[in-house]
């Protein structure tokens, strides 16, 4: 099993970058570049045209390993690994044509916020669906650090759940923004799923976690300011959906809560920023929202916010490790 997890973080890591390599000039020259927010920090004009929808390096690599490491898996009929990659590749396609719209208008509005809800929940429904059909989820839900799960009412725990979902795909997508961010804040959050799988014996799972980190940190290399490329909404919405898969995928959609504790941090910004400016008419709690844009505008620089938040994240994978790894074994 720690065979298969190390080729799957290897192979990953390597096509990653190799695919970076190739795809960068690509991107270029299909003119698939980054247009910037009128209203976000005027220092970021200067990223525009940097190349966007490197989200598929990333998604490529993994697909690979899916299909090459985890091919003795398929054949035993064991797919687990399959319905994650499934569920982030169609995140991963609402990213795409999002990207693809902004592209092709020359500016940073592409889908209306209602189709993408449509679609996100439509698409975290059928994933919930097919997990409880195949005896891969319960409708309990385990209490981290408690040892313990709650039974909810199906039609209840569905609703929670995609909810969840579609919360936790767009506040990853939130995140994104400033250089390396989203991709930092998230390596920590594949360690975790990659050990706590790999300590339970989720086989197929570790596959994918284990692909999702050795993946994420070869786009880094070319992600990290001043970037290379952008990931776009096509790699933003894919890692999204990968970690609300995975969550699900091992029953224990709360660790959520501590996994994803940047992002939420990041998304409860922007909410308090739009209500209380409503409310007051016109003031602002932050400099600018979402938060990573207030400590700019605080002086902070994007590696400071980068290091800062990441570490943030990796303390809370260790506190989300902790509050769950004793499940299988008390």
């Amino acid at each position: 099993m720690l065979l298969e997890f190390s080729l799957a973080f290897i192979v990953t890591l390597l096509v990653s970058v190799g695919f970076a390599i190739l795809m960068i000039p690509m991107l270029r020259r299909f003119k698939a570049e980054q247009s910037i927010r009128k209203d976000g920090p005027v220092w970021h004009n200067k990223k525009q045209g940097t190349p966007t929808m490197g989200g598929f390096i990333f998604i490529i690599a993994i697909s690979l390993t899916c299909f090459t490491v985890g091919l003795p898996k398929i054949i035993n009929g064991n797919l687990g690994h399959l319905f994650i990659l499934s569920f982030a590749l169609i995140f991963g396609a609402i990213g795409f044509y999002d990207d693809y719209i902004k592209v092709k208008n020359k500016r940073n509005l592409g889908l209306k916020t209602y189709h993408k809800f449509l679609l996100q929940t439509a698409v975290a429904v059928g994933y919930l669906i097919l997990l409880y059909n195949t005896g891969n989820l319960t409708t309990s839900l385990y209490i981290p650090f408690v040892n313990d799960a709650i039974p909810i009412f199906k039609p209840l725990y569905f609703v929670f759940a995609a909810f969840v979902m579609v919360g936790t795909v767009n506040s990853v997508n939130i995140t994104d923004g400033v250089d390396g961010l989203a991709t930092g804040v998230t390596i920590p959050v594949a360690v975790c799923f990659s050990v706590l799988t790999w300590y339970w014996g989720f086989t197929t799972i570790g596959i994918f976690s284990f692909a999702l980190t050795g993946a994420l940190i070869g786009f880094l290399i070319f992600n990290f300011h001043p970037a290379k490329v952008i990931m776009g909404d096509t790699g933003s919405l894919f890692i999204g959906g990968a970690i609300c898969a995975i969550a699900f995928a091992i029953d224990k959609p709360l660790i959520l809560l501590l996994l994803g504790f940047v992002y939420f941090v990041v998304t409860l910004s922007v909410i308090i920023q739009i209500s209380y400016f409503k409310y007051s008419g016109g003031k602002r709690v932050f400099k600018m929202a979402p938060l990573q844009h207030h400590f700019e505008m605080s002086g902070w620089s994007e590696i400071k916010i980068f290091t800062v938040f990441t570490s943030v994240s990796a303390v809370f994978a260790v506190i989300a490790y902790l509050g769950v790894y004793n499940r299988f074994f008390s």
